[in-house]
């Protein structure tokens, strides 16, 4: 079981996307469901490999009625409080509408989804091609494309661009890079080896991604470069007429030099921080002699000169930066077609995008599972890096920290244990402990877990006899990372911490995701806006405190490149920049004064029906000299 973190590439906006085709009633006597977890068990099975499946009408149709008939068994016994749970019902029943061509009750089911969704961009785009698809289907056209293309094109013409602009660049990126190939490879990498280790037997959320799976590779991935084309017209156009997106956070900003304060130990907990980057910038543990393998403060750690770091299995090691391979070889291999990524969900036409889709158009699928790990591996080597770039740009107190952690890359996960989530909680409160020794004021936290992905962990190594062992297994591995975690970060009240919401769009309390989901007063979550201010589609909520830009944040990677990552691993650190500097001009600054004066120097922001604070570093000084002056 190990966290991961809150960076979103266009790859994850792509699984995004894939997982909407796959995937108001009085609540009576129902029972009453407050976390996902309450939810009952379901599995399945098939007889056959799951690429074969694809294929295989009769076999389709067969496991999406049992998936249909438990669907609607659970919405007719239990009263859902989620609004994204109940939403995924929905569209998992719409999906299996869709396949057995009943237009009109997925048509039902998308309305009933528009309903209960709070972000208006995605109220708006929401299963746009599956509507043009089915429109184009009973206008009667014996060309289909030319009538999926004209109909799509009908669907968007109204939408304000906008707000939608980022959503219609998304899709249309992941349209350019979807393949049978990418499909194909999906289902060899990530479903075969579970199903080989279950004899066939699957769980509900499996059984929905083999169904939804099925319907792309048969229906949309035949439309797939008709779709990329309406949407490419459709953004060329608009774009023209369009004023660009205001940058609204330079002018927010606020900058120290060395003599607007005191020194200030800013905590990076993540995937590592190349400290050649930061020379000026790093803490630096005095009492340690560099690189002879030696414990020179007896603190328990070796050549902790700047910071400590844990391996996979939370093993003490000394290198802060994730241990990528061959750095000279690979690097730039990953970080361009990383860089590709993003830029394809950005709408980007950069050598790196183009570099992107030939390669998603030329790839075997045997060759998806170790380019995607691979790409896997070096987002998790720059990660911390770049969000250490963030957190202290235009601070020369800063003085960084870097706790590194490690996060597994693997398309499929190791099986999770009490004993090694025993190790892991021992790390995270030996880390903590750190921090208090030497006196850091502000932690980031850009990564998390669920007890969602420690389930789905032990399904896919087949362990327990039963789903519902499964489930006990994994709520008592869950608690003891969760718990020790929680209760390392209550023991620290006079360090701040600052979590990224995460981007899963869902609500972190009823999915137990932490840290997210922690309330403490020595804690902030932060959700994440573009750089107009406007919220992400990608941004979870539930707990979210304050929003800061993480769309597109230009910061460095390993080596002193810079690139544009977004997700709320971005904007995280920009909330652990503004409480840095509070802290570093004010060096008696409480947790409580600090977390106070960033909330109270936000910005309100109308999103949809609700009202976001967008941190703004200005005002929170201004508040600050007010307090001095006091």
């Amino acid at each position: 079981m190990k966290r991961f973190a809150f960076a979103c590439t266009a790859l994850a906006m792509a699984a995004l996307l894939l997982a909407a085709f796959c995937q108001p009633v009085l609540a009576g006597d129902k029972i009453k469901v407050e976390k996902a977890d309450d939810l009952p068990r379901h599995t399945y099975k098939i007889s056959m490999k799951a690429v074969q499946f694809l294929d295989d009408s009769a076999a389709i149709m067969k496991l999406a009625s049992e998936v249909k008939k438990d669907l609607e068994d659970d919405l007719s016994k239990y009263d859902i409080q989620d609004k994204s749970t109940l939403q995924g019902y929905y569209a998992s029943l719409g999906t299996v509408a869709l396949l057995q061509g009943k237009y009109d009750v997925y048509l039902n089911y998308l309305a009933k989804r528009k309903e209960l969704e709070i972000k208006e961009p995605i109220k708006l785009t929401m299963g746009m091609v599956a509507v043009a698809m089915v429109k184009a289907k009973q206008s009667g056209n014996p060309d289909m494309p030319a009538a999926f293309r004209t109909e799509l094109r009908k669907l968007l013409d109204p939408l304000p661009y906008d707000l939608v602009q980022d959503n219609i660049k998304s899709a249309k990126g992941s349209y350019e890079m979807m393949s049978k190939n990418m499909t194909i490879g999906g289902m060899e990498a990530g479903v075969q080896p579970v199903l080989d280790k279950s004899k066939g037997e699957m769980s509900k959320d499996m059984a929905l991604g083999l169904i939804g799976a099925a319907f792309t590779y048969r229906q949309i991935l035949p439309l797939k470069d008709d779709a990329a084309a309406v949407y490419t017209a459709y953004i060329d156009e608009k774009a023209k007429a369009a004023a660009p997106k205001p940058d609204i956070w330079a002018d927010r900003d606020v900058t120290l030099t060395e003599k607007d304060g005191k020194p200030v130990v800013m905590a990076v907990w993540d995937s590592g921080v190349d400290a050649d980057i930061f020379k000026t910038k790093m803490w630096t543990n005095t009492k340690e002699i560099p690189n002879n393998k030696k414990d020179d403060d007896k603190n328990g750690f070796v050549d902790d000169v700047h910071g400590i770091a844990w391996g996979l299995h939370s093993d003490k090691e000394t290198s802060l930066l994730y241990p990528v391979g061959d750095v000279k070889t690979e690097r730039p291999t990953l970080q361009r077609r990383m860089k590709g990524l993003e830029d394809i969900g950005s709408n980007i036409d950069s050598p790196e995008a183009k570099e992107v889709k030939e390669l998603m158009k030329s790839m075997p699928p045997d060759s998806m599972k170790p380019v995607f790990e691979n790409i896997g591996k070096y987002g998790n080597y720059c990660h911390g890096t770049h969000v250490a770039g963030i957190a202290s740009r235009g601070n020369a107190l800063a003085q960084i920290l870097a706790a590194r952690i490690t996060f597994d890359y693997h398309m499929m996960p190791e099986l999770p244990t009490a004993e090694l989530a025993q190790k892991e909680a021992k790390a995270e409160k030996a880390t903590v402990e750190y921090f208090k020794k030497h006196n850091v004021r502000v932690v980031n936290m850009s990564w998390g877990n669920s007890l969602a992905s420690v389930e789905g962990a032990l399904e896919a190594n087949n362990w327990g006899k039963t789903p519902e062992e499964r489930k006990a297994k994994a709520r008592e591995i869950f608690e003891i990372t969760r718990v020790a975690l929680f209760d390392a970060i209550k023991n620290a009240p006079n360090i701040l911490f600052v979590t990224a919401a995460g981007n899963e769009n869902n609500d972190v309390k009823f999915d137990e995701f932490y840290p997210s989901s922690f309330e403490l007063p020595n804690m902030l979550t932060v959700g994440a806006v573009d750089q107009a201010g406007d919220e992400t589609s990608f941004t979870s909520f539930g707990r979210t405190d304050v929003y800061a830009n993480g769309f597109e944040v230009l910061s460095y990677v390993p080596g002193g490149d810079e690139m544009k990552l977004s997700g709320t691993s971005m904007s995280s650190p920009n909330v652990m920049n503004l409480a840095a500097k509070l802290f570093a001009k004010k060096s008696d600054l409480t947790v409580a004064q600090a977390k106070d004066l960033i909330i109270k120097g936000c910005d309100e922001k109308k999103a949809g029906e609700r009202k976001i604070m967008l941190i703004n570093p200005k005002k929170s000084f201004e508040l600050l000299a007010g307090m001095a002056a006091k």
